[in-house]
């Protein structure tokens, strides 16, 4: 099992490889995100979150998943554009992957052994957040309802 965040990568949505490497000494904000769920709307405050700590070192990076009540149920494109329009989002959006079950992306699997939430491991809804300090190692796990300005003094405090 990996030690840090940087030993991973992912696909992003325009089919190009993300090294996490590339972020060394950054934190990082990772939400398992959907289009047609409840909690969409913290686009936008994910977003405000983005340009108000991004120039400061924080990088929120959204992971699309549709395993929670086929929230999102669009292509790698359909949610780009969705995400473009509606919400102006500007920070990193990978490909659409699996956070819980056989198939989880191992990132997810990494994040969820470091970080717990109050019923176990599993990812329970769209909109978990995990806040990843710039060591690469220390992870704080937020639930869905948490909403991303509610998260300004953890974000301060791993700048």
């Amino acid at each position: 099992m990996a030690s840090d965040v940087y030993q991973f990568s992912a696909i992003r949505n325009n089919g190009e490889e993300f090294d996490f490497s590339a972020l060394q000494g950054r934190p990082m904000l990772i939400v398992n995100t959907a289009s047609k769920c409840g909690f969409t709307p913290q686009y936008a405050g994910l977003e405000a979150l983005y340009k108000e700590f991004g120039p400061k070192g924080l990088e929120i990076i959204a992971f699309p998943c549709d395993q929670f009540a086929h929230q999102e149920p669009g292509d790698d494109a359909e949610i780009a554009q969705f995400c473009q329009v509606n919400y102006g989002v500007t920070f990193p959006i990978m490909s659409k992957i699996k956070v819980n079950g056989k198939e989880t992306h191992p990132l997810y699997l990494w994040l969820k052994k470091e970080a717990s939430g109050k019923l176990g491991k599993a990812i329970k809804w769209n909109f978990t957040k995990f806040l990843v300090s710039k060591d690469g190692t220390t992870v704080q796990r937020f639930a869905p309802a948490v909403e991303p300005k509610d998260l300004r003094g953890a974000i301060e405090q791993v700048l």
